[in-house]
């Protein structure tokens, strides 16, 4: 039980650390920085493997440049649809 609290905090930090890098910003509060956690990690860890420290699962470095990555291309993608529909 302590584990998953452990793992949703961290999705949650490097979330925030992720929105805060990348321009535009993660919009949903908690809940996107927790999804942009989680896909980040997903994706650090697909382009740039497990180096760096792991904490509650997550490599953290990879982790927050996969958010800061996901971050960015949401934000270029809500630009794109937003502009087609004015």
């Amino acid at each position: 039980m302590i584990s998953l609290l452990i793992t949703i905090i961290m999705a949650i930090v490097i979330g925030a650390i992720g929105s805060a890098i990348a321009p535009g910003g993660m919009p949903g509060g908690i809940i996107g920085s927790m999804i942009a956690g989680f896909v980040g990690a997903w994706l650090g860890s697909l382009l740039l493997g497990a180096w760096g420290p792991v904490i509650g699962g997550f490599a953290v470095l990879p982790a927050i440049l996969g958010a800061a990555l996901f971050v960015l291309l949401l934000t270029l993608l809500s630009k794109t649809l937003n502009r087609g529909t004015s």
